[in-house]
């Protein structure tokens, strides 16, 4: 049985537990049910340890590796300007759909961490502009504040990029090995992951009963609205304008990609496939597709920013957290940003996502709203990684066509 298939069993069986356990005559099982909370809450412990090191070496690796730059000139700026840009429109759109499309009363035992949030001085936007300011990246990574971190890691990484080549070589395999690593934890953790979506789904309808399942519900086709917003507003318009090709056709050249990014969930595993389909039926020459796709898979996360951003304000309504223009803007910018440090992988926007919330000030709510999105990351995880690829090929043929490339 496959990992996404237990943790949606595991997922059932936690809301049949939950739910008998506000039978009448059953009340006794909330109770032990409760008492388990503390398993989940090990189990998003263990996902929370894999951020830093994960954000620091993906994101390091990815912005080095645009030493290519040097080589291939103006088309790696064209590129790291349209992910960069077509990420942030992405977490711009994600956070506005959500604020307009999420509407709802907090969890009614969210009460006590909405008093204690709420106990704490809200920044304002300078000084929540002025903290992204890198000061101590080690102070920033052991208090969880990663956004100054992932701006010291995007610094240090682009001055990789100006360094000897074997000094570049010796710092990209060390980092690439840390990221490695990380992905080898990652696996291991979500092996617990059925159990403990299991353990925090049965306590939640325990002591909410089965309303936080219909949010969760209203969520999902938030997200994928925002989704395919996204891929409407923003990347089919530059396949029209900056591509000059036609929307059916093109899609129809590069559907078995999709579709096999959509089945695997990770923009990686697609990779060869992605290349092929540019290569072979969109038309464009082996030098654009060989850099820009791969650069594409590592850094552009079009897709991660809006579910980030969508994630960030359900969990914040449901705890009852206000979000100023100061808050509004940390998702956007952390959103952006925090889609760059993820891995191309399933279940690594998981991890990713705790920076945004974070940053937003929600602490240990963060713990508890992620593990419960987790019940229905992979839908998502597999809607979001066809919208990362889609981007990935339409940012592939645009820079094409910007180099006089004839295209079919």
């Amino acid at each position: 049985m496959k990992l996404q298939t237990k943790i949606f069993v595991g997922l059932l069986a936690g809301v049949a537990v939950g739910a008998a356990s506000r039978i009448a005559g059953l009340e006794g099982l909330r109770a032990p049910l409760t008492a388990l909370d503390p398993v989940g809450i090990a189990f998003i412990r263990l996902v929370t340890m894999v951020v830093v090191p994960l954000v620091i070496a993906s994101l390091f690796v990815g912005v080095a590796s645009l030493g290519d730059i040097r080589r291939l000139g103006r088309i790696g700026g064209k590129t790291l300007g349209f992910f960069l840009g077509t990420t942030f429109v992405g977490a711009v759109i994600g956070t506005v759909v959500g604020l307009l499309a999420l509407r709802g009363e907090p969890l009614a035992d969210a009460e006590r961490g909405t008093a204690t949030l709420a106990a704490t001085r809200t920044p304002t936007l300078l000084e929540t502009l002025l903290a992204m300011v890198p000061q101590n990246p080690f102070a920033s990574a052991a208090q969880t504040d990663l956004l100054p971190l992932i701006i010291a890691v995007c610094i240090f990484g682009a001055a990789a990029t100006v360094i000897s080549d074997a000094g570049r070589q010796s710092l990209m395999t060390f980092f690439g090995a840390v990221n490695e690593l990380c992905m080898v934890v990652i696996g291991w953790i979500m092996v617990l992951a059925p159990f403990a979506v299991f353990v925090l789904i049965a306590s939640l309808v325990a002591r909410l009963g089965l309303d936080v399942l219909q949010r969760l519900l209203h969520f999902s086709l938030v997200v994928v609205a925002a989704l395919a917003l996204h891929v409407l507003i923003t990347l089919v318009p530059l396949l029209r304008v900056g591509a000059r090709l036609g929307v059916l056709r093109f899609f129809r050249n590069v559907s078995d990609a999709l579709l096999f990014a959509f089945s695997t969930a990770s923009s990686n595993a697609t990779l060869p496939v992605s290349m092929a389909a540019s290569r072979n039926r969109v038309g464009i020459s082996n030098e654009i597709t060989s850099f820009v796709l791969p650069a594409g898979a590592t850094i552009n996360k079009n897709g991660s920013a809006i579910y980030k951003a969508v994630t960030a304000i359900f969990i914040a309504q449901l705890y009852g957290v206000t979000l100023g223009p100061a808050q509004v803007v940390a998702i956007v910018l952390t959103s952006t940003f925090a889609a760059f440090a993820g891995a191309g992988v399933p279940g690594s926007s998981l991890v990713t996502t705790l920076i945004v919330l974070n940053a937003i000030g929600l602490g240990s709510q963060a713990a508890a709203g992620i593990a419960l999105v987790a019940s229905v990351d992979r839908p998502l995880d597999m809607c979001r990684s066809t919208v990362n690829t889609i981007g990935n090929l339409i940012g592939t043929a645009v820079i094409a066509r910007s180099e006089g490339e004839a295209l079919a």
